[in-house]
């Protein structure tokens, strides 16, 4: 394939001046030198270019129960009062009882809930000397309001009962027990004198049927109750 006339003329004039470019070996030094000091040059410039990891800030603390305090069982504080809520009333609580008799301070005393009568007997100062505490059963749980009687005799207040308060009084006799005639049910009248089922259902039919009783003179006016079964019930029954 012939060569084109101006590639023939443009390989002719390099070949004239080709010893003009050529460098030589100290120029060829020089140029590698040059770009070894060049790629040093880029390469500590891109190791300074890259971005640095910085630390970040702590988180602020929040404000509130932990996640431990969160999910542990148990009661919690209440907002309003700040009081921790118990599970039971009675176990939480405290005890406010009147410990008297043979101790060194008598008086009311609060203590924690779950005490003892024996607790409650050491915050009024204690047993006196040459005294007893007597039938008390110092072990007893405490119960709130009552009243703590030290060296009480066998049968008195200490020993009547749990709470160690006085006895109950005796029921009252129901043949002195007055009996409403507007209000008493048909058994609370067969506690009458001379009065059964019977005669206490028409009492009940008279009452329902007159509005009530007036006066207990209108029981003579029940069919079955006669002069003398009304002497045996009028101090009976009232209106």
């Amino acid at each position: 394939m012939p060569v084109p006339p101006s590639f023939d003329a443009l390989r002719t004039a390099v070949a004239a001046r080709g010893p003009e470019f050529d460098p030589g070996r100290p120029g060829v030094r020089v140029l590698l030198l040059a770009a070894l000091a060049a790629v040093i040059a880029g390469g500590v410039y891109a190791w300074r270019s890259q971005p640095e990891a910085e630390p970040l800030a702590p988180p602020a603390p929040v404000s509130g129960p932990s996640l431990t305090e969160a999910a542990a069982p148990g009661p919690r504080p209440s907002a309003a009062t700040g009081v921790t809520e118990a599970t039971g009333a009675a176990g939480a609580a405290g005890v406010t009882v009147h410990v008297t008799g043979k101790v060194r301070r008598p008086g009311v005393f609060t203590l924690p809930g779950g005490s003892r009568v024996t607790d409650a007997v050491q915050a009024a100062g204690g047993v006196r000397k040459g005294a007893s505490s007597g039938p008390l059963n110092l072990a007893r749980r405490l119960v709130d309001g009552e009243q703590i009687v030290i060296g009480a005799p066998p049968g008195g207040p200490a020993g009547a009962g749990p709470a160690g308060a006085a006895a109950p009084p005796a029921p009252a006799d129901p043949a002195a027990t007055l009996i409403d005639l507007n209000t008493a049910t048909p058994e609370q009248l067969e506690q009458l004198p001379g009065v059964g089922e019977v005669l206490a259902r028409r009492i009940t039919e008279y009452r329902d049927g007159h509005g009530g009783f007036r006066s207990v003179g209108q029981l003579r006016e029940v069919s079955g109750i006669g002069e003398k079964k009304y002497a045996e019930m009028k101090d009976r029954v009232r209106v």
